[in-house]
């Protein structure tokens, strides 16, 4: 009897365990599931601030909002339609995502959260830069105000004018085209006195790459003819509304300032096929060139490559003169086609910390510090006062050519380009006259004709 009670209480004392260990196990799953993060993903859309959002941003925000977890993604350059398509198609799709104006709104229409309600939406000084579409009265908020140019070196420019006879002695006699094609030609001759390999850097070809010629540059003569029969109109709203035609009446001024840089360049037409926008900022970064088209957004890549011998307080911005009247009084090219959206499929604890994160990067202390000092984003909330600005130097130039008296700058009419297609027409049409295979009719013709087709795609009345 005493062994068979010897084993019915070893048989209660391993039941005992048994349950209290499955207790245990069950109160550890509950404890773990009722402290779950919750996980921000977010489809970046520029390459070259990815390590920013990766290295700085993430770890700041899961600091300070321990509840949740930030998943940062970045599609390559010039893919990120593409890449939000296929993301959008997973189980686990991005609760934030860009759009870069009023046709990629209506492209992802059935996506779109109603933000008005937002906390994020309430940052935002002007109400009327926020994008609608069909019901949704607040689809869109525009996070980031930039503007681009022409980058120069003042130091190279300083030795320019210590030479002998230079046609301008200083760059604010730059306020034309013409002004502008004597010096950089006259600085060609010049190059080897100033130790350069050409006046301005590479012009960028590689497989996408070209963004800076088929959106940036075009901006140019898209805008002039959105406004030449109505100098008043909103040439935004017309390239994106009614433009189902473009004639490319501004053709001459595009090819003369295009042509004046692949002319005086760093590197032989031939090879531009193989370089790329990072090749271009690196040769203006290493003192190679002396200018360089492109954004306010080009500071880090310039300051943050290894050997840079350009100093802070020498990069400076010019306007992009292509010879158009009145050019006198042209600005910088300003506007924004970054836009923040959330996605109203995603589950609604992860919508909510989109709100939290998108708050919380532009108006908290830390995540402004990281605006101003990394992102480098000249922003258009009022959770920033006048003088929380931007450290980079171009970001600067951006305000004060925005402030300067009887100066008006270029909105950013490409945002009604009918679609990336007709980008990628037009600048394949641009390589081949850089290499010799195709007329400057020929890249007219499918500049015109692309856009009709793309245009009437789109469903443009």
């Amino acid at each position: 009897m005493r062994k068979a009670l010897l084993t019915v209480m070893a048989l209660l004392l391993v039941s005992t365990m048994l349950f209290a260990g499955g207790d245990k196990e069950a109160a550890s799953s509950a404890s773990a599931s009722s402290g779950a993060k919750t996980e921000i993903y977010f489809l970046n859309f520029k390459p070259e601030v990815a390590d920013v959002y990766t290295n700085v941003v993430k770890p700041a925000f899961e600091a300070e909002n321990p509840e949740y977890t930030l998943k940062v993604e970045t599609a390559a350059s010039n893919q990120y339609a593409s890449t939000l398509r296929a993301e959008m198609a997973k189980a686990a799709p991005p609760v934030i995502f860009q759009v870069n104006g009023p046709v990629g709104i209506v492209d992802n229409v059935n996506d779109v959260a109603e933000l008005k309600n937002t906390d994020f939406y309430k940052l935002l000084g002007d109400k009327s830069m926020a994008l609608s579409v069909g019901n949704t009265e607040v689809a869109a908020i525009p996070y980031a105000v930039e503007g681009y140019g022409i980058i120069y070196n003042q130091d190279i420019m300083d030795r320019y004018f210590k030479l002998a006879d230079p046609v301008v002695k200083s760059m604010d006699e730059v306020k034309s085209f013409d002004t502008l094609k004597k010096l950089v030609e006259d600085m060609t001759k010049k190059k080897n006195a100033l130790g350069i390999q050409g006046v301005f850097a590479s012009t960028s070809f590689a497989p996408g790459n070209d963004w800076r010629w088929q959106t940036h540059l075009f901006n140019m003569p898209l805008y002039a003819e959105m406004i030449q029969d109505d100098p008043n109109a909103n040439p935004i709203l017309t390239a994106t509304t009614a433009a189902t035609e473009f004639d490319f009446d501004f053709a001459p001024q595009y090819k003369q300032i295009f042509d004046l840089y692949l002319n005086n360049s760093t590197t032989e037409k031939g090879m531009l096929g193989s370089k790329s926008v990072d090749d271009s900022m690196a040769e203006f970064a290493l003192g190679q060139a002396a200018m360089v088209q492109n954004g306010n957004w080009g500071a880090s890549q310039i300051l943050g490559l290894q050997g840079n011998k350009v100093a802070p307080e020498d990069i400076k911005f010019l306007p992009l003169y292509v010879g158009l009247a009145g050019e006198e009084n042209q600005g910088l090219d300003v506007g924004t086609e970054n836009y923040l959206v959330i996605n109203k499929n995603a589950s609604e604890a992860a919508q909510k910390g989109a709100d939290v994160f998108l708050t919380w990067l532009f108006s908290s202390p830390t995540g402004k510090q990281i605006v101003n000092n990394d992102l480098g984003f000249i922003t258009p909330f009022n959770s920033f006062s006048a003088d929380e600005m931007p450290s980079d130097p171009l970001a600067a130039e951006v305000v004060r050519w925005m402030n300067m008296d009887g100066i008006t700058s270029v909105p950013w009419t490409f945002a009604g380009i009918p679609s990336e297609e007709w980008k990628n027409a037009f600048g394949a049409e641009l390589l081949k006259y850089i290499n010799g295979t195709s007329s400057w009719d020929d890249v007219v013709s499918v500049a015109q004709t692309e856009w009709a087709k793309e245009a009437q795609i789109a469903g443009r009345k």
